[in-house]
């Protein structure tokens, strides 16, 4: 059976400021195919083009040449709401992925109806409630009992947890994560991680991590890339990736003369 192609990314390219003295070229002829059910965890430097990978794959960003095609259909010039049925996104920030004086039940059925037509009844049915409380259940941090509770009254992991499983009620074909857990404490971080893993391989969702901590990308996932200047200098999948340790992908950095900030060190 043939593997199903979830992204395709076909030489993009994205110039910032164009022709100015700020001009800055985030990707420069990048070409990346994403399998179903791949994990990829990618890492680079700042300013490596990580961000603004998960920007012109949501739309945020118009690419200047190449074309993106989501699960078979060409994306390349849809706006970022058309791309949204396709995509599940957690951001670096915990404040952006949920509305904050929105009760947490009302944020998981803003979510869970995306895309669906909507109709004139009021509130969330029963039904409904019980679903969102066993999914926030799960998630082992009490909030099945706050389901009434304002989002922004909550904790930046409590807050990141409820996006991503915002991201992932109705299931995506591509799951984003830009850095998620980068805003938070190291144990939160953890917690919020493990959970990643599990409703990721549960799901069988495929999934694209940018994370500075290199431990976390050499073991999570099934393909790791790494990133400078716009490139993909490093793709290494499968059994070899498994082998990795930090001080192999410091040398492949160092190697590509590339600059090592104090978050990747730390991480």
């Amino acid at each position: 059976m043939s593997e199903k192609h979830i992204l395709e990314i076909q030489n993009i390219s994205k110039t910032f400021n164009r022709g100015s003295v700020n001009e800055k070229v985030a990707l420069k002829d990048f070409s990346l195919t994403v399998e179903e059910g791949d994990f990829i965890t990618v890492i680079g430097g700042n300013g490596a083009g990580k961000s603004t990978l998960m920007n012109v794959i949501c739309g945020t960003y118009p690419v200047d040449e190449g074309k993106i095609l989501l699960g078979g259909h060409d994306v390349t010039r849809l706006p970022e709401y058309r791309r949204a049925k396709y995509l599940g996104r957690v951001f670096q920030d915990p404040m952006m992925g949920t509305s904050p004086n929105m009760e947490i039940q009302e944020n998981l059925a803003l979510a869970y109806r995306r895309g669906k037509v909507r109709s004139l009844m009021p509130g969330i049915r029963k039904s409904e409630k019980e679903f969102y409380r066993e999914q926030l259940a799960r998630l082992g941090l009490g909030l099945e009992d706050r389901m009434t509770a304002k989002a922004g009254l909550l904790s930046g992991g409590q807050r990141q947890s409820l996006t991503l499983l915002m991201a992932t009620l109705k299931k995506p074909d591509l799951l984003l994560l830009d850095e998620h857990t980068a805003a938070l404490d190291p144990k939160t971080a953890a917690k919020v991680l493990a959970f990643t893993e599990e409703i990721a391989a549960e799901n069988h969702l495929t999934t694209v991590m940018i994370t500075h901590n290199m431990m976390d990308a050499i073991r999570c996932g099934n393909r790791l890339i790494m990133m400078q200047e716009g490139k993909i200098i490093y793709d290494v999948a499968g059994e070899e990736k498994k082998s990795l340790r930090v001080e192999d992908l410091l040398e492949r950095f160092r190697a590509s003369a590339g600059e090592l900030n104090d978050r990747m060190l730390l991480g």
